[in-house]
């Protein structure tokens, strides 16, 4: 059993679905039957059977055979991209949910992870097969492929354009390319103890975060190609998933131990006090992805219980349990105007939620009402935040969790600065 990804596949599992030889594990490039292309998928569309008094609508998609490993959302949201095991990438329409490219060729192998640039125009993805392949959006043409030694458990284009990353399992490195020039531009060997689960950079393209078995968090610096600090034993099991904020100042992290925590890497707070926020109680089983909202105001995750979560940031709490998947959730997104959450499933399907309404679900108010909670405008990033109604009246309530955090950072930052100084001036008297 290998731990790839955000989940486990055995080998020999991989070698019944995609006939790949029992004396030779690594042999990945004999042919395989051809497969009938098609551009259609399924989609039904339904009101969520979800928790009593919850209705959030959503669509099945089914269009791929096998794991549906990652997805995302592009192009304004009409768009999003999909990766499989059945060794398929897909963009699909999201209003009508067809399939426009199945891009080709494909993979000889199951495909753990894909990503796009965010003018939209090239993408990439990672497979069993040791490669990374980058294809133009527009023509559907394979741009380019690059093979490793090892399996490349996860790759990620950097918000601007100019990287993209890959982590690679049994080196337990990760390797950064150009990928306008197919170039390597550094290739760090054993960057954790044990394999990498997943990788991501901040909105800047400066920094990258790393999460590992090894339970570790590192961020490590582009420009001056050095690890800029590790958290150790973030959490108590293996890390699944790791995203960073619109900001880049905190990072969000997703565990096998069932909690998500969010950590403000900016400031350096988590050496004193650790993370700044933990979710717990949400899942029943590994948490398995998380996903941030733009404006931080909420975050969404996948578990192996076949649920996505939401959660009030603020307030620490789920709002609430998206249920209908038939098996474990490996991936999980939110659109840019956060009206769409998209999951990825074991079970071969992809959900479609809108959670537009949200708030006006009588589940959802009344666990807001239950545990006091109301809605202010944060004075400082103008953002909605939940706050306690007891705490209406005080300072920190007109501020959301996030720019409290970083107040009270800068503040401690600032005493710790005037007492050395004034440590200084009495020294010299």
């Amino acid at each position: 059993m290998r731990a790839l990804g955000r989940f486990k596949l055995s080998l020999p599992e991989i070698r019944r679905y995609y006939n790949l030889t029992s004396h030779d594990p690594l042999a990945l490039d004999k042919d395989r039957q051809p497969r009938e292309k098609s551009h259609m998928a399924t989609v039904k569309k339904f009101w969520g059977n979800q928790q009593p008094l919850s209705k959030i609508p959503y669509k099945i998609l089914i269009g791929h055979d096998h794991i549906v490993s990652s997805c995302h959302f592009c192009m304004n949201d009409t768009r999003f991209l999909s990766s499989s095991y059945d060794c398929s990438v897909k963009l699909w329409d999201a209003e009508d949910g067809t399939v426009v490219w199945d891009f080709e060729p494909r993979p000889k192998a199951p495909v753990l992870e894909c990503s796009i640039t965010a003018d939209n125009r090239r993408i990439v993805a990672s497979s069993y097969d040791k490669t990374v392949r980058a294809w133009d959006v527009e023509t559907g043409q394979l741009l380019w492929k690059v093979r490793h030694d090892t399996f490349v458990v996860c790759c990620k284009f950097s918000p601007n354009g100019k990287f993209v990353l890959s982590a690679l399992d049994v080196d337990r490195g990760i390797y950064l390319m150009d990928p306008e020039n197919i170039t390597t531009v550094i290739h760090m060997k054993d960057h954790h103890q044990r394999s990498i689960t997943s990788c991501c950079f901040d909105p800047d393209s400066q920094k990258v975060a790393s999460v590992s078995m090894d339970r570790c968090i590192k961020i490590w610096d582009i420009t001056s190609r050095t690890t800029l600090f590790t958290i150790p034993k973030a959490h108590s099991n293996a890390i699944s998933d790791c995203c960073f904020t619109s900001t880049g100042h905190f990072l969000c992290t997703s565990s096998w131990d069932k909690n998500i925590k969010i950590w403000n890497v900016h400031t350096g707070e988590f050496r004193n006090r650790g993370a700044c926020v933990t979710l717990m109680k949400g899942h029943e089983g590994c948490v398995s992805s998380c996903c941030i909202a733009r404006d931080s105001s909420f975050l969404i995750s996948g578990g192996f219980d076949k649920t996505v979560a939401i959660w009030d940031v603020g307030g620490g709490y789920r709002k609430l349990a998206l249920k209908g998947h038939e098996d474990w959730v490996t991936d999980v997104a939110i659109s840019n105007n956060k009206k769409w959450i998209l999951s990825a499933s074991k079970d071969s399907s992809m959900r479609l939620w809108n959670i537009e309404e949200i708030d006006k679900i009588p589940l959802v108010s009344e666990n807001k009402k239950a545990m006091g909670l109301k809605v202010r405008q944060c004075r400082n990033c103008d953002q909605l935040f939940s706050t306690l109604e007891s705490d209406l009246h005080s300072q920190l309530s007109s501020m959301c969790l996030f720019c409290r955090r970083e107040e009270k950072s800068l503040l401690s930052s600032s005493l710790s600065t005037s007492s050395s100084s004034l440590s200084l001036e009495k020294s010299d008297s």
